[in-house]
């Protein structure tokens, strides 16, 4: 009889992997959060700037990130923009940016792989 139970069990288990991995797919962004004082300095350095208008390093700084990805938040289009966070030793862009909305600043270290809202 446990056996039975146990066999059971284990179906109703990989019922469930499809349905955990569509929640992860679809469902509500993450929301990790990283404290100001946690960012690089260069991140901290490009907060500034933001929040001051410029001026800006690379030309494609201040432009609409469209959130392809669907980790932040939903927003409507324009609603947030890209800024880079040197990385030293870079000999591009590096991966490293800072999405800005309105009063909402996040940061991805992974080139949008993933993002951490930025308390301050």
């Amino acid at each position: 009889m446990p056996a039975l139970h146990m066999r059971y069990f284990l179906l109703f288990m990989l019922a469930l992997l499809p349905l955990a991995a569509m929640a992860a797919w679809f469902g509500e962004p993450p929301r990790a959060e990283i404290a100001l004082a946690q960012l690089p300095r260069e991140a901290r350095d490009t907060l500034a700037l933001i929040k001051q208008g410029g001026p800006f390093l690379h030309a494609r700084d201040g432009i609409v990130f469209a959130n392809r990805e669907g980790l932040l938040p939903r927003q409507a289009r324009g609603y947030y923009h890209e800024y880079t966070v040197p990385t030293p030793g870079a000999r591009n862009r590096g991966a490293r940016r800072i999405i800005a909305g309105p009063g909402t600043f996040w940061y991805t270290a992974d080139h949008y792989r993933s993002f951490q809202r930025i308390r301050e």
